[in-house]
């Protein structure tokens, strides 16, 4: 496998959550990462250079509110805002009242039909 190819089916978790716009500038994500407000698969991030790939189940707790996205696309450049929308699935409800559960070493989401 080319190394080429490899780097295209994972990225940072910083360049990730700037691509998705989650956040607003690219060292805001990598000091959330660093500051252990990211969780991916349920595991607390200390470290902004953590790979993501896709199919993982990432959770940021931010000022007011944490968000739960299931990681869809990666992509090379960060576009706007409706192409942003297209990188994750949110699985984070309106109401707040535990949205989501994780369970343990299968990394199964459940969330609410919508």
């Amino acid at each position: 496998m080319s190394k080429e190819s490899v780097q295209r089916d994972r990225q940072r978790i910083d360049k990730w959550l700037w691509h998705a716009r989650v956040v607003r500038t690219r060292t805001a994500a990598a000091a959330l990462a660093t500051a252990g407000f990211v969780r991916v698969n349920g595991k607390r991030m200390t470290c902004a250079s953590h790979s993501v790939r896709i199919g993982d189940v990432v959770t940021v707790a931010l000022d007011r509110s944490v968000r739960v996205v299931r990681i869809e696309r990666l992509c090379e450049r960060r576009g706007g805002a409706e192409a942003a929308r297209a990188l994750y699935r949110d699985l984070t409800t309106s109401s707040g009242t535990g949205a989501c559960t994780f369970s343990g070493g299968d990394h199964k989401v459940s969330a609410p039909a919508r």
